[in-house]
């Protein structure tokens, strides 16, 4: 059998594609031919295939040898082909049986030991959707495979334990049994922050809708803390989005167990980030950002104006589409980027510009330098403005700080409840995707607080865009007091929001 194929799964993005491995084996001068647009890593896949196979026991064919990838217009990378490499290799020598059910997936190093790779989640997921009924991965990555059902997933540590296995249908030892110690308990709770009414508020309002949110206030005022505890009030995560964080963090190796989370993400990348950390990028694995990663989650920014320049306007595509498009020379990769943003910033470079504002020793130039770091773009998009004042002695004093985040949580869960039935049949879920097109026709709030509204406008108190926001926010406070249709009261406490933090832009 001169010829061979083994099937295993390519990424681009978050899309596996179906791969055929084919290795033929024929007379001549004894060489390998790689084909099938592989990068750097690929290309030296012949001397790990090779010194893995001899150090395991088994026979390189001294012969020439091509090893086809297809479809041969399909860019490949990284090193998860070694495995299948290597199979088709003995399959072609005809010293090993053919399984056409199974996908292999899998680096190999000189001793022969199959070692963890990236992307292992979304490469199963497509695989069962193919139709494919086994899996043969490295050990490393067990976890993160029996995380997708309806596919019989086996781990090896070693290329001899897939050969064994293929010959006699011995599972290799090492294939541990899934074992969990349960979700784990969240230690933080929206009754740590001490007062902060008027944001916790905002925080609920928020979660209801999917609204973006800016915290400014001085140092130690807890906005860090109340960013921290969104998460602890949003709605558990459907299966299905929960799944598709899990295949984005398996992409940038981070996830870590077979347990799938509920939790929304909270991704808090530091200040000091660049563009492509923040967007996603890389020179040859274009890995997804911070943006994706918060994907249905909250991407958390603390010190905004610190960020470099145009780390913040990077966000403003996702901020609109929900997705981010990263190009390179060989194409285009689209990820997942739906997220609430929350940032957070001083009111001045000293940060003590509050209260009185008799502590500060920054001058007003010096104040309005800082502040204009955050664009007048990426703000316009911002929903919810929010400045957060010091704690009195006497919040700080009390025994109760508040509702629980359990609490709130009920209250958030009860208004989605009332979205999801209003846009039953809608391609949106939340007040904060309504389009502009549907808030002008179907979906307009009372007669008086559209008024109140466009009063605002033609005063160019309101951008268009604001002009939005400030109604999509007001169906979210209609949602939390359970109004069907948003009232002028609604539209002056979404107004009220938006500007409460920006007398200090």
């Amino acid at each position: 059998m001169p010829l061979a194929r083994v099937a295993t799964i390519g990424l681009v993005g978050l899309q596996g594609n179906l791969i055929e491995v084919e290795v033929d084996i024929s007379d001549g001068l004894p060489g390998y031919t790689l084909l099938g647009l592989p990068d750097t890593a690929l290309s030296e896949s012949r001397e790990r295939v090779r010194t893995a196979l001899i150090n395991s026991g088994e026979s390189w064919p001294n012969k020439k040898v091509t090893v086809s990838l297809s479809p041969a217009w399909l860019p490949k990378s990284g090193s998860s082909f070694d495995l299948p490499i290597a199979v088709a290799l003995l399959q072609a020598q005809a010293i090993l049986p053919v399984d056409n059910d199974a996908i292999f997936l899998g680096e190999l190093s000189l001793g022969g030991d199959v070692r963890m790779i990236r992307g292992v989640l979304p490469a199963l997921i497509a695989a069962q959707r193919l139709g494919f009924r086994r899996a043969i991965l490295p050990i490393g990555n067990l976890h993160e495979g029996r995380a997708v059902r309806d596919i019989e997933v086996i781990g090896a540590a070693h290329l001899s334990e897939v050969l064994r296995f293929l010959r006699t249908g011995e599972f290799p030892q090492s294939s541990p049994l899934p074992h969990s110690d349960g979700p784990k308990a969240n230690s933080i709770d929206l009754s740590d922050v001490a007062g902060q009414r008027e944001a916790k508020k905002a925080l609920e309002i928020a979660a209801i809708g999917g609204h973006h949110i800016l915290f400014m206030g001085p140092p130690g005022t807890g906005k860090t803390m109340l960013a921290e505890r969104i998460p602890t009030i949003l709605p558990l995560l459907s299966n299905e989005d929960a799944l598709e964080v899990a295949a984005l963090q398996s992409i940038n190796g981070t996830l870590e167990s077979s347990e799938i989370s509920l939790l929304a993400p909270f991704v808090s990348p530091h200040h000091s980030t660049t563009a492509v950390g923040m967007v996603g990028g890389g020179a040859h694995l274009v890995r997804p950002g911070s943006c994706s990663l918060a994907h249905n989650g909250i991407l958390f920014i603390d010190e905004a104006p610190e960020c470099g320049k145009g780390v913040l306007d990077s966000l403003r595509q996702p901020l609109e589409s929900g997705c981010i498009t990263i190009t390179r020379a060989s194409g285009s990769i689209t990820y997942p980027s739906k997220f609430i943003l929350v940032l957070a910033a001083n009111p001045c470079p000293c940060g003590k510009f509050s209260g009185r504002g008799r502590s500060c020793s920054c001058s007003s130039l010096s104040i309005r330098r800082y502040l204009q770091k955050i664009s007048g773009p990426l703000l316009d998009r911002i929903d919810l403005r929010i400045f957060v004042e010091r704690p009195t002695r006497i919040e700080i004093s009390e025994f109760d700080s508040g509702e629980s985040s359990a609490v709130v949580r009920e209250r958030v869960i009860a208004a989605r409840a009332l979205a999801a039935e209003r846009f039953a049949g809608e391609s949106w879920r939340l007040n904060s995707e309504i389009p502009a097109s549907a808030l002008r026709k179907k979906y307009r709030a009372s007669k008086v607080a559209m008024a109140f509204l466009h009063s605002e406008l033609d005063a160019e108190r309101l951008s268009v865009r604001g002009f939005h926001k400030v109604l999509r926010t007001s169906w979210s406070v209609a949602d939390s007091h359970g109004r069907t249709i948003p009232s002028l009261e609604d539209a002056q406490q979404a107004l009220l929001f938006r500007e409460t933090g920006e007398i200090y832009l």
